[in-house]
């Protein structure tokens, strides 16, 4: 069953909103999330995922390596570097955290088999340790091509 009417999901406009929690631990920990989204995974810059990851950071996507060099490699071979713009512009809809874990929603268009154009939405978790992103877990699966989100605005 296809619902070609399918919405997108309503895009967030006021990231700072997003970032600001009365935990100041908690806001630290979306920022790193937010930052590293922006200027790794949005902005393409590998050589500075060391700010945000860590050396021993354990990733739960099948399509990428271990540890911060697997991330670095990652980004290396989907995406070109890009110049870091100062807000994140992939469709974020949410940025929650909870202790030492922050998650992110995006939409996330698609394309049918009929060229039709439909909304998910990709999640991401993270873990903070010692002020540094220590795992990742995603929806990837094996069976799934390697993507540079950029692809994926709106």
């Amino acid at each position: 069953m296809s619902n070609s009417s399918a919405l997108a999901p309503k895009v967030a406009e006021d990231h700072a909103a997003l970032l600001a929690s009365p935990d100041p631990r908690l806001a630290a920990n979306k920022r790193l999330v937010y930052d590293m989204y922006r200027i790794v995974l949005q902005g393409g810059h590998a050589d500075r995922a060391g700010e945000f990851i860590a050396e021993g950071y354990i990733q739960h996507n099948p399509m990428a390596g271990q540890g911060l060099a697997g991330v670095q490699d990652y980004i290396r071979n989907t995406r070109p570097a890009r110049p870091i713009e100062d807000k994140l512009e992939l469709p974020l809809i949410q940025l929650i955290a909870e202790g030492d874990y922050v998650m992110t929603a995006f939409v996330r268009p698609e394309q049918d088999a009929q060229g039709q154009t439909y909304y998910s939405t990709w999640f991401d978790l993270y873990r903070i340790e010692n002020g540094k992103i220590a795992e990742h877990w995603d929806p990837m699966l094996k069976t799934d091509r390697p993507i540079d989100p950029n692809d994926k605005r709106l």
